[in-house]
This record gives C-alpha cells, structure tokens and sequence, in this order.
C-alpha cells in the first residue's frame, strides 16, 4: 500500500474553543517532556528538534509517538517550525522506514494565528501515514501543534503588538499546559518536545522572558549551543541563564563549526552536563533538504535520545525513592514520625512562587503538581515569581563578590544598604541602630539582654547591688509577656514565654518561665461580627462589666477612640495590678521588659489580642520605665497588611526583633533594632560592657542583599500591586462576603483575617483540642489533595499568602478551605443523626424488652 497523504482545512473557531478552553493542573510524567532551547536564534534549535524526533520515532526497539510543541511562532507562514518537523519526519521516514516494521500517523497543526497570518495561509491543518500498517508493525504518530502564530518575521512581543493578537502570559501558559497535564488525552509513551522561540533570555508575546514565561513548569531543557565564533560566551550565558531559574539542563548540543568550542564548554561544566557535537551544516546550497545531514547526524540524535531518556528515568527513580529515605533520614522538627506514614511524605520538586511542585502518584500515574504554599513555609515567604528571580540573582553576586566576610568592625555595601532601609521601614521613627543575628529566636535573645541592661542602667540596679540594698544572689529579672506567646526555641527566648507545648518537661526540662505572664483579651469573627472576647482573670477586676463587644469593623478595632472607653479602663486597672506587685526598688524580682508579639500571636494559635489591650500594656509599662520589646519575627514586613505593626498599634517600641520575610524567605537572617538610648548603654571604656553576643554568619552579604531587594520590592507600587494608592497598606486580600460566610459555619469557632493571613479554628469532638488536636488530620489531607498545602497549628487552620500575592489567587484557596470544612460540616451532621437513629432503635429494642 502506498503511502497516504492527508490534507484538510480546520474550523478555526472550534479549534479555539476545543483546545484553548481548559487548562492544566499539573504536568505528567508518563513520558520524557523537554524544552528545546536555543543560546541565540539561528543556532539549530528546530533541527534539533527534527534529529530528536526522528530517534523517538523511529529508533527500536525503544520507539516512542511524540508531541512537538512550538508555542510561538513569527514570520509564519513562510517559516513554520511545526511544519518542518512534520515534514522532516515524514520525507526521513519515507525514505528510509517504509517495509521496515514502522507506520507513522504524523500531523500538524497551527491553533491560533493572526489575522494578517491567517490571510496568507489556507492550510491550518495537515496530515500524513507513512508506512502499510500492517500485521506486527510498530504504529507511532508524530503531533506538530504551533500554539500562537504571527505573520512578521520580528520577536513575539512586536509581533503581537503590531499584529493585534497579543496573548498575556497566563493564558500562554493555559494552553501549553493543557499538553502537559495529566488530564491530556495522549497515550503514556509518547514524548513531548516544547520547542521555544529565539534565544533563552527572548521576549514573549507580553515582553516577559521566555526562561521567565516558562518557569512554572520547570521543564528539563537541552541548550542547543553556538559553535560559531563568540559561541562560548553567548551559551555559557545562556546556560548560567537557565541555572539561575531553577532549570535543569540535562544535554548541551552544538554544531560543529571547526572551532573546538565544545572543549571549554565542557571545562566550563566540568563534564557533568555532556555536551554533543553535531557534524557541520550545509549552507551553500539552499535547495538542499539536508537528508543526509540527518542520516550523518544520526548517532549523535540517537545518544541524545538516550541520554534524555535516562535523565527521565533517573528522576522518576529518585522522586520515587524519597519518601522512604525521607522517613530512615530525617529528624523532622515538630513533628512525631510515627504519625506520619510513608505515603503522606509530601516531595517537593520545587518551588515557583506561592506554589510547591509536589510529585504525586494517582492512580498508578507520576506527574508534578502545583500546591499553595498555604503556610508560607513557616511564615518565610514572599516572593512573587518576577522577586524570586530577582532575590536569586541578588545571592548569587554576593556570594560572588563577598562570599562571607567578619562583620565586627567592618562595613560593606549590602549591611550598611540593609540596615539603612530597615531604620528607615520598620524602624522609622524610633530605632537608631541595627544589630544582626541568624534568626527571630537569637533575636529576641540578644533584645532581653539589651532590656535588662538598659532597665538596670536606669533603675539603678548595678549601684543597688553594690551597695548591697540588693543581694546579686536572691536579685533576678523577669518579663512581662501574654499567655500564648511564642518568642522561639533557644533556651532563653522559651524562659521569656508562657508555659505551654513547646515548654513542657519532656521539651526543656530546664524550663521555669521566668515571666509575668497576662491573660489577654482577644479579638475574632464569629457570625460575620469581629467580637471582643475577655479573660475571666479581666472580668474578676469588675464582675458586672457591661461595654461593648462587638465591631462591625476592623477599623474600628484599631480606632484609637476606644483608648477613652470603659473597656480601657478595666485593662488600666488589671495590668496596674499586676505590675504593682513587682515594682520598686526593694523589691527582689523585679519586671526588666515588656516582650509582646504585637496584634497576632503566632505559634500560639493566631490569637489577634486586642490593641487597645497591647496599647495601654505598653503605656503603663513606659510609665515605670521598663523596656517594650516587639517580637515583629512573625508579623514585620506586610504580613499584617501594614510594614510594621507598629503602624496598627499607633505606638513603637525600645526594641524590635525583626526575621523571616525580612529576606523574601531565601536565606535566614534576622535584625534586631534599638533606640538610641538602649545603644548608649553599653557605651563604656571597658569591652566587657559591650554587647558580647554574636554569630559566625552574622550579617552575611547573602542574607543583607537579599533582605534589601525583598523590602524594597515589598514597598514599591510598581512591583506590588497589592498596595493602595499611598503605599502605606496593602489591599485587602480575603473576599469579605466569603470570610463571612466560613465565619458562620457550625464548627467554625473563630476567624482571624488581617494582611497576608486568613486563620480558622475549628470546633473539634469532644477534648482534642490545642497544639496536639489531630482533629484537622483528615481535612488537611483532602486540602493537599485540592493543592493547598497547610499545617495546622492543632485544630487550627490557616491561609498565608505573600504580599504580592493576587487577590484572586487569596479567594481561590479560601474557596476551597470553605468547601472542604462545609463537606466536614455535613458529615458530622450526617454522623449526628446517624447516631440519634440508633440511639432510638436502641431505646425501642429496650423498652419491647422489658
């Protein structure tokens, strides 16, 4: 039977809507997927294509059906790579595989093109057989879909601009997506080839680079190189390109120029990336189809075939194994192994952006999923797509310039920027000084030492112990802090809080809790109204207490009206007790600093405590002159909408402990800062006065630069559209009507909604409640499952998003947190009245009984 030759015009119209109406999810890993990309245009990177495809397609006894895409396309219709790909194939196929065991079904198609483009073109559809298809032949089929066309040929983003047919990065990548998921109607063995346009660094349709345009994918590329002169620069740039996105580039392939540069390419990589070499192009002369180029490039397309397809195998084989080495490795840190079963690991391939790229198995099938960070990998993260790039440029060139270098007495440029901007942001108007260490824990250590200096500098205390008014035995010092609080995990910072979880005997035995620990009011949704919930250690101060509770707005929360109410009052009168009973100079225990997380208490289940309580708490403490600390680790930085919390209590403290977000979340490091006064203290001629506490790392160039872009891009209208228009707060990111909505669910006991976080806690069965509670066990894991990765904090749940984070991004998880818990709601009806009706044949079956 002869070969057949298929030709046929495609609706347009249904060819959109068929192909362009549904996206991905989540990419396969059934079969090898690549990224062809290119050091510059002009390098090969669509006979590369054409030689791979050829070695899929028709190399036994490991062949392979192949999906080549090429999502966008310029200068079409007398350049279409789609097209010759489909060509090359079927004319190599022809020649050389007819009689030899192979049928071929080949196509190509162009999905979507310009007006201008599709005017000079009638054919937007072709097909082709090759082969008899007959009995013990091996049939494949070869796809060609061009995505995106345009009729110039110039680089996409003027071509999209002057043609009309501009195509925004998200819906690019919606298409392209639909190809790669799970969800795609390709049989499992067949490979997929994305081939891109121009060099590495090219514009897309909206001017977004494509290693930029493609990065939430991750897909493992082969850099087609330049063998010409300048070649070495251009694709070691190229590939440093790659590299610095998070890419894995698993071949180099290059033509043969006569130049030897695959040599210092292969110094360069120090042979850990093989790069092959293909024999010289023809040039002269242009009506040559170059089929024996092919048939000489064979050997090297076949070992890159193979070299890929091992590459394939390899991480399959390594993503698979993790879990189980995960399991015989690691000690993970707040986490009891035993209740973590294999299965439940989660491997994460990567990260891009707000999301982790989790490997999954479902139903036999491997693919990389997204998931919403919804914890913000323990409230680190930040960074939109465009920052993360940023951020790892911005650690790379320090690492390169400075490496690390001794802080003590010396100054370079990213301490001194960092530390500029963070007086100036989170510090402005009271912080003179900035004092380095690794993390929030070693920075509320190195804050209670400066307190306690700075409260013993003004009360005296050093010429009470002299004179022996104080004896230094019997003398201690403690802190005024809130049940709930967590102020980190080194001994010290855990003396400074409440007794609880993370306290207890079997966690640090040496634990006292040398504090003076306050029972606050808090504040929460409940029924769609931010409520005022006291303490009955509060209430005991007046039993008939009568004020309002109930806010219709978190504005009116905050309003510093409330500071002339009876509710300010009653703290007034409680925290002055309090603190009555530890002041004055004969007394032996006396109180050396205020320490508060201000306006949310994290790790304590995220208790928003009442400002006006916090507000008149530092009030009263600045009247008997001790020290306010704020521990800002958790909530600096955007996290409550606002740079600092300082700005939503309207008050500032003598110290500020500053971490996590502070550098976008890609490398530890934290702040602590200082008024002047608290500076001057340690002021004296002998070195032992000085501060002496400090860190190997301290202040290292990599964390410094890094938190410098992170604050500045955080604070700056044109990266962070989430600011209002005077930049001093960020738009509300939870949809209201919603919250609302969750807030009146039937076991939903209170929500806390403010900037970046959107917290929930459940009503639990019966006692299992607080850190351990594993009653959220089995809604966390539908909510992974829906890719939103959480961990709770008990039968606390809760969202965390970045301050760049899209409010449509915000209300898609919310919407599936509301699914989830109403799904939980209705099941526990369920079992409620499945549980009324047996109790009622169980009283029946005992009443006919006597």
């Amino acid at each position: 039977m002869a070969p057949l030759l298929f030709l046929r015009r495609q609706n347009y119209r249904y060819l959109h809507h068929a192909f362009f109406s549904t996206s991905s999810s989540s990419i396969s890993l059934a079969s090898p997927t690549f990224t062809i990309w290119g050091a510059n245009t002009g390098v090969g990177k669509t006979l590369v294509s054409a030689g791979l495809s050829i070695s899929v397609l028709c190399s036994a006894p490991r062949r392979s059906s192949l999906l080549y895409l090429k999502p966008l396309q310029t200068g079409y219709p007398l350049d279409s790579d789609s097209r010759y790909v489909f060509r090359r194939v079927c004319n190599h196929c022809l020649n050389n595989h007819v009689g030899s065991g192979l049928s071929l079904t080949a196509s190509n198609e162009i999905l979507c093109a310009s007006d201008s483009a599709k005017s000079s073109v009638d054919l937007m559809y072709e097909e082709k057989e090759v082969g008899e298809n007959g009995e013990g032949e091996k049939r494949v089929s070869l796809e060609c879909k061009t995505l995106y066309a345009w009729r110039e040929a110039v680089g996409p983003h003027l071509a999209a601009e002057r043609e009309g047919l501009m195509v925004k990065d998200e819906k690019l990548r919606e298409v392209l997506g639909r190809f790669l998921g799970m969800e795609s109607r390709d049989e499992e063995n067949k490979w997929r080839i994305i081939e891109t346009a121009g060099g590495v660094a090219s514009p897309g349709p909206t001017g977004t680079l494509q290693c930029d345009l493609y990065r939430p994918f991750r897909l493992p590329g082969v850099l087609v190189g330049d063998g010409r002169l300048g070649g070495i620069s251009s694709t070691i740039s190229a590939y440093e390109t790659l590299i610095l996105r998070g890419y894995d580039v698993p071949a180099v392939i290059l033509e043969d120029n006569g130049l030897s540069n695959e040599l210092p390419l292969l110094s360069y990589l120090k042979n850990k990336v093989p790069v092959l070499v293909l024999p010289p192009i023809p040039k002269e002369d242009p009506s040559d189809d170059l089929t024996e180029w092919f048939e000489h490039s064979r050997t090297v397309f076949d070992a890159l075939s193979e070299k890929l397809s091992t590459f394939h195998e390899k991480r399959l084989e390594r993503l698979n194994s993790m879990p189980k080495k995960a399991k015989d490795l690691f000690w993970w840190p707040f986490t009891q192994h035993d209740l973590i079963p294999e299965s439940s690991v989660t491997v994460i391939d990567s990260r891009c952006a707000e999301n982790f790229s989790v490997y999954k198995v479902k139903e036999g099938k491997e693919a990389i999923i997204p998931q919403f960070d919804a914890c913000a990998s323990w409230w680190t993260q930040g960074p939109d797509l465009s920052l993360q790039t940023e951020l790892a440029r911005e650690v790379g060139y320090s690492s390169a310039r400075f490496g690390h270098v001794m802080f003590p007495e010396n100054v370079y440029e990213p301490a001194l920027s960092c530390a500029e901007l963070l007086l100036q942001g989170v510090g402005k108007g009271w912080a003179s000084r900035v004092y380095y260490s690794d993390n929030g824990s070693t920075a509320i250590e190195i804050a209670l030492k400066m307190a306690f200096r700075k409260f013993m500098h003004d009360h005296d205390i050093m010429q009470d112990l002299e004179s022996g008014k104080l004896s230094s035995g019997k003398f201690q010092l403690k802190v005024l802090a809130l049940n709930g609080s967590y102020h980190g995990d080194t001994l010290g910072a855990m003396e400074a809080q409440a007794p609880s979880s993370y306290t207890g005997f079997f966690q640090q035995p040496w634990y006292s809790g040398r504090g003076i620990f306050l029972d606050p009011p808090t504040i929460f949704i409940n029924n769609k109204t931010w409520t005022l919930s006291l303490p009955d250690s509060l209430l005991c101060e007046q039993p008939n207490f009568k004020q309002n509770t109930s806010f219709e707005l978190l504005s009116e929360v905050f309003s510093h009206s409330r500071d002339a109410t009876g509710t300010a009052d009653l703290y007034k009168s409680y925290i002055s007790k309090q603190l009555s009973l530890y002041c004055g100079s004969d007394k032996e225990t006396r109180i050396g600093a205020l320490l508060i997380e201000p306006v949310i208490q994290g790790a304590g289940g995220m208790q928003m405590i009442d400002p006006l309580f916090q507000r008149i708490l530092i009030s009263q403490s600045r009247k008997l002159n001790i020290p306010v600390i704020f521990d800002e680790v958790f909530t600096g930085f955007w996290r409550l909408g606002r740079e600092s919390a300082t700005q939503l209590l309207g008050c500032v403290p003598d110290i500020g402990c500053y971490a996590k977000l502070m550098t976008g979340g890609v490398v530890p490091l934290a702040a602590t800062l200082a008024t002047e006064d608290v500076f001057e203290v340690f002021r004296s001629d002998s070195k032992l006065m000085a501060l002496l506490h400090g860190h190997s790392y301290s202040a290292h160039a990599m964390g410094c630069s890094s938190a410098t872009k992170a604050i500045q891009w955080f604070k700056d209208p044109c990266t962070n559209p989430n600011l209002d228009s005077d930049g001093s707060k960020l738009k509300e990111l939870w949809d209201e009507k919603l919250v609302n909505e969750i807030s009146c669910l039937p076991n939903v006991k209170r929500i806390v909604v403010i900037g970046t976080v959107c917290a929930i806690e459940l009503i639990p069965d019966g006692s299992d409640t607080g850190y351990g509670s594993q009653y959220t066990t089995s809604l966390i894991r539908k909510l992974r499952e829906d890719g939103v990765y959480m961990r709770p904090l008990g039968n606390v749940i809760y969202l965390m998003c970045g301050p760049c984070t899209p409010r449509d991004s915000c209300n898609q998880q919310l919407t599936k947190v509301y699914r989830r818990i109403s799904a939980l709601d209705s099941k526990r009806e369920e079992e409620n009245q499945l549980d009324g009706n047996n109790n009622s044949i169980c009283e029946r079956q005992s009443a006919s009984v006597y």
